[in-house]
């Protein structure tokens, strides 16, 4: 998703500004007391956070959605391991963290990362939680120019290894990413032709252990003017498409559903509603959790607080309140996932 991601490293000047006047009036005060500073002790599934209901809020505030630009949030089947991205500073990284004995690590970047100059972005833990599919610039070999490809990494039995590139068919030389997989591996993903800014969502399957040559969606899920980032309900009942362009549109890119029936046909898209979208347009990330009860997307909302009477707040508490969650950059939210389901058209 390329003009969300070329917005993300070219940080606007305000926030930048103010971001370092928080720092510098903050910084002090935040090292005079250790305890503000020292990673919480968590336990319980979820970062131990009070799972949400019917109204979407913020997931780990402080923690996972923090001040600073985050988004696309994956886990393993057991729950026990969380990752997510960020973006700032200059980096564009997937952070991890994991219950041990039972308490929750500090999230930081993946142990995979190994050129931190380039970016590692949109995670995606296959449902049999053998196999960590991600985005990276990476050049599939030392000195190629960068190129945006779907990278891999399996599970050891230490861990994560070393990341390799997905490979033809499903790489080209055009822009891929977002990877989202199905329980039987079929894989769906967004491709940008490597001229253009416009995003088709692909699939291809998995036969004998290779992907099959990608087949472009029908337009049913390939809605609007331009997609990213397709998100596939493990079972391939519904598909969730960031899109723009589309009549009902809340303004810019919103999230919908196309649901899939037994004879693979599609429905026409599904707006998620005024709850999940926002006349911000910049929603362009969503999953759901393993056992697809709640449903996590990129949001990117400001703090009532900074929406009124900006114009006569003291730079102070402007900075203070930008140090915080919903500061306009993305974070993730999450609520209960059933009312996707009950959005299904009756006669599909």
């Amino acid at each position: 998703m390329i003009t969300e991601r070329s917005l993300s490293r070219t940080v606007n000047f305000l926030n930048a500004l103010i971001l370092i006047i928080g720092l510098i009036f903050f910084g002090c005060q935040q090292n005079s007391n250790d305890s503000q500073t020292k990673f919480p002790t968590l336990s319980g599934p979820y970062l131990g956070q009070t799972t949400p209901g019917d109204e979407p809020v913020l997931f780990a505030p402080g923690i996972v959605s923090t001040a600073m630009y985050t988004r696309d949030l994956t886990m393993t089947p057991d729950g026990q391991e969380i990752f997510f991205c960020v973006s700032a500073y200059g980096f564009n990284w997937i952070f991890h963290t994991e219950q041990e004995n039972g308490v929750w690590t500090e999230p930081k970047p993946a142990s995979f990362i190994q050129n931190p100059e380039y970016m590692y972005y949109e995670p995606h833990v296959t449902p049999d939680g053998n196999r960590l599919l991600f985005l990276s610039t990476m050049p599939k070999v030392p000195g190629e120019p960068e190129n945006e490809d779907i990278w891999v990494v399996d599970r050891t039995e230490s861990g994560w290894g070393n990341p390799y590139n997905l490979g033809t068919p499903v790489n080209s030389e055009n822009r891929e990413f977002y990877p989202s997989v199905t329980r039987d591996g079929t894989l769906y993903f967004t491709r940008q032709e490597k001229d253009s800014r416009v995003g088709y969502i692909y699939r291809s399957y998995l036969v004998n252990g290779k992907y099959s040559e990608p087949e472009k969606l029908p337009e049913q899920v390939n809605c609007g003017t331009n997609r990213f980032n397709a998100y596939i309900q493990p079972d391939e009942e519904y598909i969730i498409v960031p899109a723009i362009g589309v009549e009902d549109s809340y303004g810019g890119t919103d999230y919908y559903v196309v649901f899939r029936n037994q004879n693979d046909q599609w429905s026409e898209p599904i707006n998620l509603g005024e709850k999940i979208n926002t006349e911000s347009g910049r929603e362009f990330s969503a999953s759901l959790s393993p056992d697809g009860k709640y449903f996590f997307f990129m949001s990117s909302r400001l703090n009532p607080a900074l929406d009124k009477d900006l114009i006569d707040m003291p730079i102070i508490k402007l900075a203070r309140l930008y140090g915080q969650p919903q500061n306009g950059n993305a974070d993730i939210y999450w609520v209960k996932a059933d009312f996707i389901k009950k959005l299904r058209p009756e006669d599909f």
